[in-house]
C-alpha cells in the first residue's frame, strides 16, 4: 500500500476528504435583470466583476462549490486541462475555465502549458492546518524525546474522510519501515485510525464497522492504545495512543512505527506517557 499526498484537510491531509417593508410611498420600479455573463472562454479570466460567474452555476452549484470541486480535481489529477477538469466536476467548460483562471490569479492553481496544477498558495495554507491550535507546539518537544528514546519513527495522524491522514512525522534512527510523507493517507484501520474511531462518538467512518469492532474498541479504550500488527502493510507494525483535548475527546493520534521484531506493548507504554504530556499541553496546562 502506498500513501497518496493531499493538500490538507481539505485538502485529499486529513483534508480526511469545505449558506420592503411596505411604506406609504409608492414602491420604486423593479431593477432590470442583469444580463447573463458571456460564456466565451476568455470572458472573465482574471479579476473583475463583469465576467465573474453567477452565485449559482450549473445545476445550482455555487461558485465556491465549483471552485473547491476544481481544486480537488486538480489535486487528484496532479496536472490536467480545463476540459478534463470540467468533465470531472460536472461544470460547463467555459465556467470551469473562468474559475480556473481566477484561481490561478489568486495563486491557488498554477498554469502549466495549457493545464493546471496545485499552486504554491494552497501548499502554504495547507501546511498551516492542524486539528487543534496548540497541537504542534504541545507535541514538538515530547515527540522529539520519544524518537530519541525509542529510535523509532513517530507520527501524528487524524481521521479524514474515513481514512488515516498523516499530518506530522519525525523519522527515527532505525530504518523507516514504511514510506511516509506529510499528507499521506492510509486505511482507517491503522493503529492511529483505530484509536481515534474507538474514542469517537458517533461513528466517524463513512460505512459500517466490522461485527467484531465493539469488542476491539472496548479493549483499545481499556489499555489506552491500539495496535497494527502488519494489518495494513507487510513488515510494518504500529502502536498508537489518543491525544485528548479539553473535553476528553481525541483530537489526533500519536503513533510509533516499527517492524515485527519489536514488542508493541513496550512501545505503547512510552507512547502513552508521551501522549499524556501532549494532552496536558492541549488543555493549556
Amino acid at each position: 500500500m502506498t500513501g497518496r499526498g493531499v493538500i490538507a484537510p481539505g485538502i485529499r491531509v486529513a483534508v480526511q476528504r469545505p449558506e420592503v417593508m411596505p411604506g406609504k410611498l409608492p414602491s420604486p420600479p423593479p431593477a432590470p435583470a442583469p444580463a447573463p455573463a458571456s460564456e466565451s472562454a476568455g470572458a472573465g479570466a482574471g479579476a473583475g466583476t463583469a465576467g465573474a460567474p453567477s452565485a449559482a452555476g450549473a445545476g445550482g452549484r455555487s461558485v465556491l462549490e465549483g471552485a473547491f470541486a476544481l481544486l480537488e480535481a486538480v489535486e487528484r489529477a496532479v496536472e490536467a486541462g480545463p476540459t478534463r477538469l470540467a468533465s470531472e466536476c460536472g461544470l460547463p467548460k467555459t465556467t470551469a475555465y473562468r474559475l480556473l483562471e481566477q484561481l490561478a490569479d489568486l495563486g491557488a492553481v498554477e498554469r502549466c502549458r495549457g493545464s493546471y496544477r496545485v499552486g504554491l498558495r494552497m501548499f502554504s495554507l495547507g501546511r498551516e492546518w492542524q486539528p487543534h491550535p496548540r497541537l504542534r507546539s504541545a507535541a514538538r518537544e515530547p515527540v522529539r524525546r520519544l524518537v530519541e528514546i525509542t529510535g523509532m519513527t513517530v507520527g501524528i495522524a487524524v481521521l479524514w474522510r474515513g481514512e488515516t491522514l498523516m499530518i506530522e512525522w519525525s523519522p527515527g534512527e532505525a530504518e523507516q519501515p514504511a514510506p511516509l510523507q506529510t499528507g499521506a493517507t492510509w486505511p482507517w484501520f491503522t493503529a492511529a485510525g483505530k484509536v481515534l474511531v474507538a474514542g469517537a462518538h458517533p461513528n466517524p467512518l463513512l460505512g459500517p464497522l466490522p461485527a467484531s469492532w465493539l469488542q476491539e474498541a472496548a479493549a483499545i479504550r481499556d489499555r489506552g492504545a491500539a495496535f497494527d500488527q502488519e494489518e495494513v502493510m507487510s513488515g510494518v507494525c504500529c502502536t498508537a495512543v489518543p491525544l485528548l483535548g479539553a473535553d476528553g475527546a481525541p483530537v489526533a493520534a500519536l503513533c510509533v512505527l516499527t517492524d515485527p521484531a519489536h514488542r508493541l506493548e513496550r512501545l505503547a507504554e512510552a507512547a502513552r506517557q508521551t501522549g499524556r504530556v501532549i494532552s496536558v499541553g492541549l488543555r493549556g496546562r
